[in-house]
């Protein structure tokens, strides 16, 4: 198999921000950056993100001063809304603050600019850095919103190190930011690539590459190799990387592979798949005249098939 490589960055790679994490134990550098006039913060929302349309009339994110949303913080993560430090960008503190538990986001932010959106509504359109760091601020704030009590006790945990920790005051333990790996897997035969469509996929003619999360104790490329043969029971030998993408939805890690097959018959599990084949180069590039769609452009799966498709 020979060795493919990532033509362009993936979405929500390539972040501004510098994470400054020798700040987030420094109490004071957080409190007085919480208040100064250049930090900046990024509202989330029922997951969702704020955006607003620029002078191009594209979407561009919403960054807020301290004079509107500092006064929703408070030192180490308190407050009437959770909080934390995303890190410094071109200077200038920056911090996600979430505002989930209000009926309207309004109540709390008056003239509020742009409107909220999930992510995944504009793919493609919002300048890589807003999308990496609005990714990133969404992520980390899912996971806070779900990290509530100590997973060894059950005592409420409360927030540290500018909200990257969520601390036990019962049992002393200290959850961090979780993020689950995946693996994304292209399969080819040399001439075909294989891609399935799954129960769970938003359109019912979108065909894509297969992915599963990685189990304990478990290598990356045994990862692959499992889950191909669980969904297809197509074998594979040769694993070969191709680049990985963070995967805010909520919180993932997508480690994107190409994957040599060994054999071509697909039998599928069907409580995964509905359907699964083996498309030539020329299908795929004609996917919409056939009747069937590819994965959103933001993804590492719309581009492992990109790629694929350019090295033919």
């Amino acid at each position: 198999m020979t060795a493919i490589l990532a033509r362009r960055p993936n979405a929500y790679t390539g972040s501004p921000l510098d994470r400054a994490a020798q700040h987030r134990e420094d109490a004071a550098w957080i409190t007085a950056a919480l208040t100064a006039r250049q930090s900046l913060f990024v509202p989330i929302w029922q997951s969702k993100n704020l955006i607003e349309d620029g002078a191009t009339g594209m979407p561009e994110a919403v960054f807020l001063d301290a004079a509107v949303a500092g006064a929703l913080c408070a030192p180490e993560g308190g407050g009437p809304f959770p909080w934390a430090f995303l890190g410094q960008m071109e200077g200038r503190a920056l911090f996600a603050v979430d505002l989930g538990g209000v009926a309207d986001p309004v109540e709390v932010l008056p003239g509020l600019p742009g409107r909220f959106v999930d992510l995944r509504s504009v793919p493609g359109l919002l300048p890589p850095a807003d999308a990496a760091v609005l990714a990133h601020a969404r992520a980390l704030m899912h996971w806070r919103s779900r990290t509530r009590c100590c997973s060894v006790c059950g005592t409420a945990c409360v927030p540290a190190s500018a909200g990257h920790v969520m601390r036990c005051p019962a049992c002393g333990t200290q959850h961090f930011p979780r993020t689950d790996p995946a693996v994304i897997m292209l399969v080819t035969d040399g001439t075909h690539a294989l891609l399935g469509h799954s129960h769970r996929f938003p359109r019912t003619a979108m065909y894509s590459t297969l992915a599963g999360f990685v189990e304990p104790g478990e290598s990356l490329e045994e990862a692959v190799a499992r889950e191909v043969a669980e969904e297809t029971q197509i074998r594979v030998g040769r694993v070969q990387y191709h680049s990985s993408q963070p995967w805010p939805f909520p919180g993932s890690i997508m480690l994107g592979f190409y994957a040599e097959a060994l054999s071509t018959e697909i039998i599928i599990q069907t409580d995964e798949l509905s359907d699964a084949r083996w498309f030539s180069r020329a299908e795929i590039a004609e996917h919409e005249s056939l009747g069937f769609s590819l994965p959103r452009v933001d993804s590492i799966a719309r581009r492992l098939i990109e790629d694929w498709l350019a090295s033919g």
